[in-house]
């Protein structure tokens, strides 16, 4: 992995990364910035998406998003793109929060689809349009039906790229693999289109995918990187890695996502199983599905 280079040069694996809490719910930003750290160093991680869902943004204030994002940012340097989770549900707050993370530094912002508003096409068009057209940072789309009750449809994905130039990728959680398919057959060459579901990963590599947006490769990610390097040119190779830790996959999702992770990383010395209402910790069961498959080998093949 080299250094990062450039507003587009993201990498083909991004963490979604997780907020540590001291035991009373305050941040833990000492914890984010070595956990921070350990991503890029010893995990192989290109670049870190700040605030987003699994680092439980809809319970961050905005001035612990952006200490968060600072914090982030001063832990990787230029050894990986940090992008930082700009997308709400109202779109002057998205707008607010993406010009305060261009003037912090960002490499990015990501907007997610505007969860509970469910504002249609033509409101998903105008929405993303308004915050993009408000910043000079390059912007990730997150299409993520499952939790924003809204898709992003292929037909007015087609349209932001026609027409707002600093869209550049998007990260696809829709669950929907034809529509991902016609989505990397229609976009133009140097978009991007990013997994937002680790078990998909390698089948939207497959279609022309460019990489992941991972919650497993908090402790994952030396193998999700071998996986993806190894496709284009030896793609049993990749497929046998997929096989192998599909299981652990499977465990970090076993729960309201990000409690197993959060759990599964803390395993490896970090401060940071706590998470924030309405979220709960995972039950004795629940940790028993996670700690199986850590005690399993998944090393890459």
């Amino acid at each position: 992995m080299g250094a990062f280079e450039g507003p587009r040069d993201w990498g083909r694996l991004l963490t979604a990364m997780l907020t540590p809490f001291h035991e009373d719910g305050s941040v833990n930003y000492d914890e984010a910035g070595r956990l921070a750290e350990w991503l890029v160093t010893d995990q192989a991680n290109d670049g870190l998406v700040v605030s987003g869902t699994t680092g439980e943004s809809p319970t961050l204030s905005e001035d612990e998003k952006l200490l968060l994002l600072k914090t982030t940012l001063e832990a990787v340097g230029n050894r990986a793109a940090v992008i930082f989770g700009a997308g709400t549900y109202d779109t002057r707050e998205s707008i607010h929060l993406a010009r305060k993370a261009e003037r912090a530094g960002a490499h990015g912002i990501m907007l997610v689809n505007p969860y509970y508003s469910r504002p249609g096409q033509e409101g998903l068009i105008a929405h993303f349009t308004a915050v993009a057209r408000e910043t000079s940072l390059p912007v990730l789309l997150y299409n993520i039906q499952p939790r924003s009750a809204i898709n992003l449809e292929t037909s007015s994905l087609m349209r932001l790229i026609d027409t707002v130039p600093n869209i550049v990728a998007v990260k696809e959680a829709s669950g929907n693999i034809a529509q991902i398919s016609e989505v990397c057959g229609q976009a133009p060459e140097g978009f991007r289109v990013y997994s937002g579901d680790d078990l998909l990963t390698l089948p939207i590599l497959s279609l022309g995918g460019h990489g992941v947006v991972s919650v497993a490769a908090h402790v994952l990610g030396k193998q999700i990187a071998d996986m993806v390097a190894a496709f284009p040119s030896d793609p049993i190779r990749a497929r046998s890695i997929h096989h192998r830790i599909a299981p652990a996959f499977r465990a970090l999702f076993s729960a309201p996502s990000p409690t197993p992770v959060k759990y599964a990383t803390s395993k490896y010395g970090f401060r940071c199983e706590s998470v924030r209402l309405p979220l709960v910790e995972l039950s004795e069961d629940q940790k028993r599905v996670v700690d199986a498959v850590l005690r399993t080998p998944v090393g890459s093949v």
